[in-house]
């Protein structure tokens, strides 16, 4: 009997991870949904240049490690058809205009995990926010934790403005403060993720966003 509720259990776990797998990869009609927190518009540029200045950085995160999880975000958004590329950090005085820089700062990031500021063209990682949840939940991958917060603030200058309602897009606000909940196609799975959100865009989060920037949606 044992034996048989693990695997009731596994088989149960999978089915869980499947229909997540499925939200990340399709957008149905009718889930395109934000809170109305903020009024969508085009990206901050026909084309987003990226460079990661690693100074302050938590020893934890190498310089290599977040310069790739920024590269595999810009490219992620880059579907919205809006091209984007990363540079090398040049450092601070030979820094080319109009380059976004992502880089670790309290006051940046206003003491929260990420934050993105369009006119500085900055988007702030919170060495603080990162150093608690280390020491709070030494066992759960900050890593991912790190793609999700640098994927969501991204989201935003590519010209997502308002938080996505569905739970898994990667723009998504879990509940609007006032009592009400994100949309999840099962929401019983929920429970099965610490972060249910997807580290990267999801299909609703490139739609919105081709929306936003007059592209056309991407065939299905």
């Amino acid at each position: 009997m044992i034996g048989l509720a693990l695997g009731n259990w596994a088989l149960g776990a999978l089915a869980f991870e499947s229909v997540r797998a499925q939200e990340i990869r399709e957008c149905r009609n009718g889930e395109l949904a934000t809170w109305g927190d903020g009024q969508d518009r085009p990206a901050i540029g026909s084309t987003l240049s990226f460079t990661y200045n690693p100074a302050d950085a938590p020893g934890w995160f190498p310089e290599t490690l977040v310069a790739g999880m920024v590269a595999k975000a810009a490219a992620a958004w880059s579907q919205c058809g809006v091209g984007s590329h990363v540079l090398a950090w040049a450092g601070t005085a030979k820094q080319a205009p109009g380059v976004i820089v992502v880089d670790w700062s309290e006051q940046g990031s206003g003491g929260n995990f990420g934050l993105a500021n369009l006119g500085r063209r900055t988007l702030s990682l919170g060495p603080k926010a990162f150093e608690l949840l280390r020491t709070r939940n030494p066992a759960h991958d900050a890593r991912e934790t790190l793609q999700m917060v640098i994927s969501h603030e991204m989201g935003h200058m590519f010209g997502l403005m308002a938080h996505s309602r569905r739970c898994v897009d990667v723009l998504s606000y879990y509940h609007n403060g006032k009592g009400e909940k994100c949309y999840s196609r099962d929401p019983m799975q929920m429970r099965n993720f610490a972060e249910y959100r997807h580290v990267l865009p999801t299909a609703c989060d490139i739609a919105r966003c081709r929306q936003a920037n007059g592209k056309p949606p991407l065939p299905r």
